[in-house]
């Protein structure tokens, strides 16, 4: 069973991304111009995105990919192309469609299954790989562990997720954010410092034959965030 605090962010993040930022998100998710502030985050999601691509085989023919958080679908697509069977999840309602819009007709081998709802549904069903790119950034670090140990259970080679490292000039970032109008702002994230990070998924039983591997911390301008890669023994 999620739990409450996981439902009460979740119910946020859903709100924010849905209604709140659609407009902001979909122009940050394209090739139209943005600010300055925005575009370093554009700049630093793109070069996760491609992290994240790279961890992965580069034939992914005959594999099933989870993209927890799609978003408005970079990622997914991406993945489809190298021949995957992508089942695409996310919050929002909006960004499903306008990921349905701008995904192409023709993706080869690959395939993608845009749905709106919880990444962590066990209806999904089960996967060889798993990525969750800044999806889980919002809730709070408990809840993120268990939600990682849930996708975890259902995944067959790797699981890739993106979390916030608390650093002092991470904090001095947060800080001048809450100068920017209310509406401007998304979810407030939870920032985690890495060691206690690796002691937690240590701890948690249910990543038992779990091992971390590769781990990426990418930085630019007012984006911060650290890729880790899970694989199971």
């Amino acid at each position: 069973m999620l739990n409450v605090s996981y439902l009460a962010r979740r119910h946020q993040v859903e709100n924010y991304f849905d209604r709140t930022a659609v407009e902001a998100w979909s122009r940050l998710t394209s090739d139209a111009p943005v600010g300055r502030i925005r575009a370093t985050v554009r700049a630093g999601r793109d070069e996760m995105r491609r992290t994240l691509l790279d961890w992965l085989p580069t034939d992914l023919r005959g594999r099933r990919l989870l993209d927890a958080g799609c978003g408005t679908g970079a990622l997914a697509v991406a993945a489809a192309r190298r021949g995957a069977r992508v089942v695409a999840v996310d919050l929002s309602p909006t960004l499903i469609g306008l990921a349905r819009e701008r995904a192409p007709r023709e993706l080869g081998a690959g395939s993608v299954e845009f749905l709106s709802g919880d990444m962590l549904h066990p209806g999904l069903g089960r996967f060889d790989h798993v990525i969750g790119m800044d999806s889980l950034i919002h809730y709070r670090t408990g809840d993120a562990i268990t939600a990682v140990a849930g996708l975890a259970a259902r995944t067959q080679h790797s699981l890739l997720f993106t979390f916030v490292p608390r650093t002092p000039a991470l904090a001095v970032m947060h800080a001048v954010g809450r100068f920017f109008p209310r509406g401007n702002r998304a979810p407030s994230v939870e920032p985690v410092a890495e060691g206690a990070l690796w002691r937690l998924l240590t701890a948690e039983p249910k990543l038992d034959g779990w091992r971390a591997a590769r781990t990426t911390r990418i930085v630019s301008g007012f984006y911060t965030s650290q890729a880790l890669e899970l694989l199971a023994a």
